[in-house]
């Protein structure tokens, strides 16, 4: 394994230049939140860029939350589901995606959830505002059994953890500086947030995460952060990695129009 702490200098500077395994590439994507619009281009964009760069191994990562907060969760997810019938396509399970899952059993996880984005997600599924709020709690547990497709729990519960790819380790919220990357916490995988972005020594890999909003991308040398608020700020971006070089693919919506953008970044 990497000794990283003789890899990187204290100063934050880096001789080291982390890679995804030789003749792979990787289509990492952020937070969706809902914004099924911005998904829909980045994807064309994804399509025509691996067209365009030439041969290799391509996987495309969703780092999760696909649900909650935006207008088009049901169509967030059925589009996701549908690529990775055509491609090879990896899903992680972010902490919007937990609560979903357990609202269907648990009510006061379904307090929890429509009152952080999940009343956006089953308005997604087609009931009516009107019926929504007439419904009690209980009502609504029992509606979303109807409301929300098998075939859509069942995506959304397999879903993984954490992936690894050479000299990175993509997972939706970060992990636990203080453990061993593969002796990792579901829970901390899903919700950590402080311990780990405040952590500033070396990690045996380079996280690749979502889960907290940053205007830009957000980097140091032990962690990417590309969740750029997509259903807030308009912007969904995507983090290209081929061998040692890292590319972004953004889409972004201004006054109602989206566009993509193609980035260097290092």
């Amino acid at each position: 394994m990497i000794n990283f702490a003789k890899l990187f200098k204290r100063n934050g500077s880096s001789k080291f230049r982390p890679k995804v395994p030789e003749g792979q590439r990787f289509y990492v994507i952020g937070d969706i939140h809902g914004r099924c619009d911005l998904l829909d281009e980045l994807i064309l964009a994804i399509e025509e860029d691996d067209a365009q760069v030439g041969q290799a191994e391509t996987t495309i990562i969703f780092l999760g939350d696909l649900v909650d907060r935006g207008p088009e969760s049901a169509r967030v997810i059925e589009t996701a589901r549908q690529w990775g019938k055509r491609r090879k396509v990896r899903y992680l399970a972010g902490n919007h995606e937990e609560m979903f899952l357990q609202s269907f059993e648990d009510k006061e996880m379904l307090r929890h959830f429509l009152k952080h984005g999940g009343r956006e997600t089953v308005l997604s599924y087609g009931i009516k505002k009107k019926r929504y709020n007439e419904l009690s709690l209980k009502e609504l547990q029992q509606e979303l059994h109807e409301l929300v497709p098998k075939k859509h729990r069942k995506f959304l519960g397999a879903m993984e953890d954490i992936i690894l790819a050479g000299d990175y380790a993509f997972a939706h919220a970060g992990i636990n500086p203080k453990r061993a990357i593969d002796d990792q916490q579901q829970s901390d995988l899903r919700w950590i947030r402080d311990r780990f972005l405040k952590h500033r020594e070396p990690l045996t890999h380079v996280v690749v995460h979502g889960h907290t909003i940053f205007e830009d991308v957000e980097h140091t040398p032990y962690r990417i952060g590309i969740d750029t608020g997509a259903f807030r700020t308009g912007i969904l971006t995507a983090l290209v990695l081929e061998g040692d070089q890292r590319r972004i693919i953004r889409a972004s919506e201004t006054d109602g129009t989206i566009t993509t953008q193609h980035a260097e970044f290092r």
